[in-house]
């Protein structure tokens, strides 16, 4: 392993994209302390300590902590997210845009710029409505948030929440252009990570002061890295169907005559659709606790309403299942069609024992492909919502949720699969191998 990273540094092409990596990233951590004009940030902050911090915590999660102070940033990168989602169903039911999906590189562009519109649109909406509710806040002090209310704030922070996203929107499609790895999933990984020394430190000091006893934070520590595992024994399973490819002549040459096998994962979406599920249900929570607390004391319904919409609460977790599994199946479907995958192997005289080509090979892919997506999407369910529920009962930071774990380990193993690729194109051992370094050939 330690040969494999030297690698990395001998490749001039694969080192100038890491660090660009870095270095888009650290603009990206220094952004997040640059607060929004007009806001007392002490006061903001006492709010926010005296607030549910589950609820809280799970905003500043996806935020990277620039909810806490209201950074520029405060935002993060879930409009994108949510734009995206929105673009996708389109594409669905409106001829014009799948006809674009299918154009290639041309109308993937035209995709991504309406993607871009539709951010700016969505973060002025949630930009505008934030400022109402800043209006509303006080400290436990009595001292309000905002220092100066008024039409003149709401645009001002409208307009700079919405520059800050569309900035980040440009950093992570700079880190997929030129970097490593998918930028959006980065810049998550990264606001969730540079979370997780304040949340270790927290949990600690837990242990005395609420009475946690040792062993159940043992235990808890346990949990965590048995879901790790389970991550990561998950995220590299494979159905492998067998392919054999027929012989044939081409002039004087024979070709063909192989055995392979098509690999499908039993996660193909990764860690997008508890990217995607947050990402919808952060609309409700937004609304929710930019209300004033007048207006939800005076309501029953709506304040019970409210708490079930906590992430730690029964039907939150129930629709965040059901988008989960929803998504899985969406964006495994968007991302794989087993149509090509089966016109292909026809095309280059490829078959799978036992099926014929065509049609019929189609169906069998979709077929097995529907079954192990199911069993993915459970996994990735499982991992999100159980291990959330537990840790709360006991008390400890969201942070430490499945969601949280399965992002940032689902993240670092794609990210390090495409330096892994990197490497093994220029015929570099990886870091995941073992042996001396090979050269160029």
């Amino acid at each position: 392993m330690a040969q494999g990273f030297q690698n990395i540094f001998k490749i001039p092409e694969l080192k100038n994209r890491i660090l660009m990596t870095f270095g888009l990233l650290a603009i990206y951590r220094l952004g997040i302390h640059i607060p929004t004009p007009g806001i007392d940030v002490a006061a903001l902050g006492d709010f926010f300590d005296s607030a549910s911090g589950t609820l809280f915590g799970f905003f500043d999660m996806f935020s990277g902590g620039g909810l806490s102070n209201l950074s520029v940033f405060a935002l993060g990168i879930m409009p994108y997210i949510s734009a995206s989602i929105i673009l996708q169903l389109l594409t669905v039911v409106i001829p014009y845009l799948e006809k674009l999906s299918k154009e290639g590189d041309e109308g993937r562009k035209k995709i991504t710029q309406y993607t871009r519109y539709g951010t700016v649109v969505l973060s002025s909406i949630q930009g505008f409505g934030i400022s109402f509710g800043l209006e509303q806040m006080q400290s436990p002090a009595g001292d309000p948030v905002v220092l100066d209310p008024g039409w003149a704030f709401r645009i001002m922070t409208m307009i700079t929440l919405t520059a800050g996203t569309s900035f980040i929107m440009w950093l992570g499609e700079q880190i997929t252009e030129r970097g490593v790895g998918n930028g959006i999933s980065l810049i998550i990984f990264a606001g969730i990570v540079a979370m997780m020394p304040t949340a270790i430190i927290k949990s600690f000091a837990l242990v005395g002061e609420t009475g946690i006893q040792p062993l159940v934070f043992v235990f808890l520590i346990v949990m965590m890295v048995l879901v790790v595992a389970a991550i990561i024994y998950m995220e590299r399973g494979q159905r492998k169907l067998p392919v054999q490819y027929a012989k044939r002549v081409v002039g004087r040459k024979m070709y063909g005559g192989s055995s392979t096998h098509l690999p499908l994962k039993i996660n193909t979406a990764g860690v997008i659709p508890p990217i995607f599920a947050s990402s919808i249900l952060m609309f409700p929570l937004t609304i929710f606790n930019f209300l004033p607390q007048e207006v939800i004391k005076s309501n029953i319904w709506l304040e019970k309403l409210i708490s079930q919409f906590n992430p730690t609460a029964l039907l939150y977790n129930f629709i965040y299942v059901l988008l989960i599994i929803f998504f899985c199946y969406f964006y495994t479907a968007v991302t794989f069609n087993p149509i090509d995958v089966a016109d292909n192997m026809k095309r280059y005289g490829g078959f799978i024992p036992g099926i014929r080509p065509g049609k019929r090979t189609a169906d069998y892919i979709d077929k097995v492909l529907t079954r192990i997506t199911l069993v993915g999407a459970f996994y990735v369910a499982a991992v999100c919502v159980l291990p959330t529920i537990l840790i709360s009962m006991y008390g400890v930071p969201f942070y430490f949720g499945g969601t949280a774990l399965l992002i940032v380990v689902g993240v670092a193993m794609d990210t390090a699969q495409q330096i892994e690729s990197h490497m093994l194109s220029r015929h570099y051992d990886g870091f995941m191998k073992k042996g001396k370094l090979k050269g160029r050939r």
